[in-house]
Formats: C-alpha cells, structure tokens, sequence
C-alpha cells in the first residue's frame, strides 16, 4: 500500500494541505463489521448485479494504521443498530475506541426505543462528538416520536448527526427526503449531514441543505466510477454543488469500498469545482465543524 499511500498524501499537497479529514468511516465491534461484510458479499443485486468486493478487509489495527498513512487527519467511527437494544452498546464499544484511537472523533449511534434520550444524553455526556443513524438498516422513521427527544438534544447541544436517509443502494420504507424534512421542521438547529449525498435523491437533498443553513452533506461514494455506473449525480446540479461548498464535507466509508481511496478523492478533483472548493471539502469544512484535536 506504500503506493497508494503516497499518492493520496500527494493528493493532500496538492491542494496545500497536510492532510484530510474524513467524516464516513467504519469502525465497529468485529463480529459486527463482519456481518456487515457478509452482507456487501452478497449484496450485488441490490447494485444491479454488480459486485461489492471489500477493498480494505483488513484486521483493525491495520485499517487504522493505514488511514494514518494515507494522511487523514481525523476519521470517525461509524456504527449503527439494526433492533431495539444494540445502541447503547455499540455506543460503550465506540467511546472505548475512541479512547484507544485518539485521532478518531468520538461517535455514537441511537435507534427509537423508550430509553434514547437517556442512552443519547449518556454518550453526549462521555465526549461523543458525532452520531450515525442509519435509517435504510434501522428501517426506522426519522420522525419516530421515541427519537425526538434526542434529536432535541443533539440540536441544542450542536452534535452534528450524519444520517443514511436517501434511497441508494436499494430503498427503505422511510428512506427519502420526506421524513428528513419533518424532522427537520421540528428541529431546524439540527446540525444534520446526509450520508452519501442523499443518493439518489441528490437534487431533492440539496433543496433540504439550501433552505436550512444547518444540513451538510458527505461526498461518501458519490461521484465514483462505481456509483455513476448506477446513481450518477445529476451534471446539471454541479453549480448548487459549488455554492454550497461551505457545506460539503469528505466522506468514503473506508474500509467497505469496492475502489481504492484514492479514487473517491480522484472522483471529487474530476468533477472541475476548483481548488478552493476541494480544500474545503477536504478538509475545512469539517475542521470547522468538528475542530479535531480539541477536548471532548
């Protein structure tokens, strides 16, 4: 991987960086993460029949050291329950990660189930600095009135929530920009960042983040090779692209990528928006945001 490595630091001096910060990484318990790679595994008819091959299925040791390597500064952890009852553990795994790994920005999780708000406020109170809800595997509304205390809580406490809510790969019963938008007229503060650029609801995402200052959203798999072969993103929205740069953060979902990293970063330069915007992207947007190296 020396390579590769060195292409992507190289990637970083390009743009007068010393590195990247990437807000869509998967760190997890092992028996989980392995689950969640049976599953990529067999997932390719979901994609169209094509195939998810894990590029880095590696032990975690070395997927983290391989992320130092590649000069990300700051990455995060994240996990997500699938039933009532798992996020509050994944939480306890995710605050000992975060502990042993000090470059990753401590995440948590939350699921609607009668103790949320209780296990949300416990995690807020031992350092979390960024949530994961996955609604297309949680198959939850966003707008369950069991979450809705905790998102009260995460608004006011200004923890920003990056959230699978679009329709790709493959639809869920509450996937779309619909339930977003009525939690977020509940909670207009809610520093909300749509996973994957809402794909491929892209267009009806970018309405969410130009009518609400606080929505962000990740470049997670979009734009790729990989992705436009299935979800491509609409050329004619590349100007909204551009002017809400300010909001745009680097996301890849390392390790479950079916691509080297490198090529996400490729992917992003291609797209033409200029030197400004992929620093930005890179790296400031969420520098801003999360201020890495700060105390919990």
């Amino acid at each position: 991987m020396g390579g590769e490595a060195e292409a992507v630091r190289g990637f970083w001096r390009g743009l007068g960086l010393a590195g990247g910060i990437d807000v869509h990484t998967h760190f997890m318990p092992e028996r989980v993460l392995r689950k969640v790679w049976e599953y990529f595994d067999t997932a390719g008819p979901l994609v169209g029949g094509l195939e998810w091959p894990i590029t880095y299925r590696r032990e975690e040791e070395e997927r983290v050291a391989l992320l130092r390597e590649f000069g990300v500064r700051a990455f995060t952890s994240m996990v997500y329950p699938h039933k009532p009852g798992m996020a509050r553990w994944l939480n306890g795994w995710a605050a000992d990660f975060a502990r042993r790994t000090p470059d990753c920005l401590h995440t948590a999780t939350l699921y609607p189930e009668p103790d949320t708000a209780d296990y949300v406020r416990e995690a807020l109170d031992a350092g979390a600095r960024v949530f994961k809800a996955h609604v297309q595997v949680g198959a939850y509304d966003p707008d369950d009135e069991q979450l809705r205390a905790a998102w009260g809580l995460l608004a006011e406490s200004g923890t920003p929530v990056v959230m699978h809510c679009g329709s790709g790969p493959a639809p869920g019963k509450h996937t779309g920009p619909e339930p977003v938008a009525r939690v977020l007229a509940r909670f207009p503060g809610l520093r909300l960042v749509v996973a994957h650029m809402g794909m491929p609801e892209y267009e009806e995402f970018l309405d969410l983040a130009e009518r609400h200052p606080q929505v962000r959203l990740d470049t997670t798999m979009a734009f790729t090779d990989f992705t436009e072969g299935f979800m491509p993103f609409p050329r004619k929205a590349l100007p909204r692209l551009a002017d809400l740069g300010d909001r745009i953060l680097l996301g890849t979902d390392f390790p479950n990528i079916p691509y080297p990293y490198l090529h996400q970063l490729q992917a992003l330069e291609r797209l033409g928006l200029g030197g400004d915007w992929l620093r930005a992207v890179c790296h400031d947007n969420a520098a801003a945001l999360f201020r890495p190296g700060a105390p919990s």
